[in-house]
């Protein structure tokens, strides 16, 4: 397959995969999709308890939020020429429907300066599939992984300042599946599949400063959270010979993993042109330096070791938006926004996991009046991840085994909705 043909196959398709660099999410409320996923600078509705717990006590009014999104993606693949034969071979990801949602809800007695609320939302994830007999199965088949913070928040404003702080509570699953490539059974590839729950703890905290009656400032952090899996499912499917021979535990064993879902800092700028005209900006730095390695421990012995590791070694990254809202009426608004994803992915670590590039993402919305206390916003997301190859020269001596050479390319369709009720 050319270049061109690389690129038109990877636009269609239907996979969870995650897309704001590594495996992070950027879909939690409609209204702010529609503008790049700003809003920390803002101060909308309920949804200011993920992006700045500090905005919430300037909301006007009690609110309650439920959206959705549903990501439709496919990662191509092409093989250095020659690698698989005379032909350039290809492949593509097989992977579900992604359904990430946001639940957010919050009270204030009238006339306080303090606002209380509970957001539950889905920042973290991926869902990768691949064929399981594709040249790189040895290195990935299959990857899922979830996360859901429970986010119960506090927010008081004093005269132009608002600061907030929620406590975040993270569960989550991971499944892993890879075929091992120096194993074949009867039925075809040997595989290795690991299956646990992981649960972690963080906060997220704001300051918002209302500057003038137009211009808003927002400050937010969101912690790290480590995802820690105690006592999962490491399940294989190997020749009887392997586990006579001790290389694999019969029935399997259990494991211990812990990933890191890293901290977010961000600044937030807002400005109202107009009653009807509101501009937004965003700089989030994201501390993906805390993803140093892939690491199972064993309760038994695997292939003659306790453990097993795959380096990652990402690096820091910065993400750039800015996004418009223009209120036509009374009843509807229309948005637009861009923004700018680095990737914290390092040219010789890429993976069929997260195929990681820099990305261009481009948005539209819509917001509608339903009625004086009901409205409903509709958002479009279109990703564009730069083309992007790892030779073999790239790849770390000692890491041979983890990582695939190779042009990975990338594109997300993602359209999604929610609505708002007021009280």
């Amino acid at each position: 397959m050319n270049k061109s043909l690389l690129v038109a196959a990877a636009l269609f398709s239907a996979s969870g995969l995650a897309f704001a660099g590594g495996f992070q999410v950027a879909l939690q409320g409609q209204r702010q999709i529609g503008m790049g996923h700003t809003g920390v600078g803002l101060a909308y509705d309920a949804s200011s308890i993920f992006f700045n717990p500090g905005s919430l006590s300037f909301t006007k009014v009690n609110n309650v939020t439920l959206g959705g999104s549903l990501i439709r993606s496919r990662v191509a693949y092409l093989a250095p020429q020659g690698v698989y034969g005379p032909s350039n071979y290809t492949a593509m990801t097989e992977s579900p429907l992604g359904t990430p949602f946001a639940f957010y809800a919050s009270y204030g007695i009238k006339d306080s300066d303090f606002k209380f609320g509970l957001g539950v939302y889905t920042p973290f994830g991926s869902s990768v599939k691949w064929a399981d007999d594709w040249k790189g199965y040895s290195v990935l088949q299959e990857l899922k992984l979830q996360s859901v913070f429970f986010q119960p928040t506090v927010s008081y404003k004093y005269k132009s300042i608002g600061i907030g702080v929620g406590f975040v509570y993270a569960m989550g699953s991971v499944n892993l599946r890879r075929g091992i490539g120096s194993l074949a059974t009867a039925n075809g590839f040997s595989s290795a599949e690991l299956d646990g729950r992981a649960s972690g703890i963080g906060f997220n905290a704001g300051v918002h400063i209302e500057a003038t009656e137009k211009f808003s400032i927002g400050l937010n952090y969101r912690s790290q959270v480590d995802m820690k899996v105690d006592g999962g499912d490491a399940k294989f499917n190997v020749p009887a010979s392997a586990i006579t021979l001790g290389r694999f535990p019969a029935g399997g064993t259990k494991f211990d993993a812990t990933l890191p879902l890293p901290a977010t800092a961000s600044i937030g700028l807002g400005y109202k042109l107009s009653n009807n005209f509101t501009l937004a900006f965003d700089y989030n730095y994201v501390f993906w330096s805390a993803y140093k390695e892939l690491k199972f421990t064993y309760e038994k012995p695997v292939n003659g070791s306790l453990s097993s590791a795959s380096p990652r070694n990402y690096q820091d990254a910065s993400i750039f938006r800015i996004g418009a809202e223009y209120v036509v009426k009374e009843k509807l608004a229309i948005r637009a926004g861009y923004y700018f994803d680095q990737t914290p992915v390092k040219i010789g670590y890429m993976t069929p996991e997260t195929p990681d590039a820099n990305r261009n993402c481009f948005t539209v919305g819509l917001g509608y009046k339903i009625s004086d206390k009901l409205s409903a916003d509709a958002s479009f997301l279109f990703i564009e991840g730069v083309e992007r190859l790892q030779n073999q020269a790239d790849i770390p001596a000692d890491a041979q085994d983890s990582f695939l050479a190779g042009t990975y390319k990338l594109r997300v369709l993602v359209p999604g909705i929610s609505f708002s009720y007021n009280f």
